[in-house]
């Protein structure tokens, strides 16, 4: 077994194990933060059932974006649904034997993944030229927009012009998740984009990437617009009586 390889499979084995504990500690806190006053965005829902189905457009069609910019909802939508075709594509790597689903999603990854960089790049460069937006924007948001796009550069190359050995590929991997490492297929372009994952689940919990989960919590999109019909009162402006009580 090589250096790259023990290397890759420690860093690897760290990073999902850091991913995991932080991101359910990240999603615990939200959980138990109270929202004590109703501050849904109107027009908001009345029903439980209508503020399930706002939640679903704002996860998949991202509608409030659509409605304040549709510049940033199209390089939006080609990353993040870009993302989530390339993410389904990647399990043919863990698995034996793929599912019809994702081995009839393979032709579809690899124009998911070229729309995915040019939402990625349309996202960078307005962070540059717009100004109010450069303005607002941290070194940090940069710095996660250019991992994304190394990140996804690596994989084109291997998709397109440099493929790995698919059958080492996923024998390394399920040892990987087996915990019991096999060699590491010798591929530099495949250590660095493996490398690029790990220091991207890492950063995921503490950045804005967090947004993922956190969406389900704002209670902005939760709650019910239901004031009217119900009268809600914080337990700290409750009257001193009914609070001993």
């Amino acid at each position: 077994m090589t250096v790259l390889t023990i290397a890759v499979s420690i860093l690897l084995t760290l990073s999902l194990a850091i991913f995991v504990v932080a991101m359910a500690g990240r999603v615990w806190r939200y959980a138990v933060t109270p929202s004590p006053l109703r501050i849904a965005t109107t027009p908001a829902p009345i029903t439980r059932a209508g503020v399930a189905l706002r939640l679903c457009r704002e996860v998949f069609l991202f509608e409030s974006l659509f409605r304040a910019d549709k510049v940033l909802w199209l390089f939006s939508m080609m990353f993040h649904w870009g993302l989530l075709v390339v993410l389904l594509r990647h399990v043919r790597y863990f698995v034996a034997v793929p599912p019809l689903p994702i081995v009839m999603l393979q032709p579809v990854g690899k124009l998911a993944a070229i729309a995915m960089m040019v939402g990625l790049v349309g996202l960078l460069v307005r962070r540059i030229v717009i100004a109010r937006v450069r303005y607002v924007s941290r070194a940090t948001d940069m710095a996660i927009l250019l991992l994304l796009l190394v990140l996804g550069g690596t994989g084109l190359v291997m998709t397109f012009w440099m493929p790995p050995d698919i059958v080492a590929l996923k024998a390394y991997l399920a040892g990987l998740w087996q915990m019991n490492w096999a060699g590491l297929p010798g591929d530099p372009m495949l250590a660095a984009h493996l490398l690029l994952f790990a220091a991207l689940l890492i950063v995921a919990p503490f950045s804005k990437l967090l947004h993922a989960a956190g969406i389900f919590f704002s209670p902005t999109r939760n709650q019910r617009d239901d004031p009217r019909e119900h009268r809600h009162v914080a337990p700290w402006a409750k009257p001193l009586d009914s609070r001993r009580g």
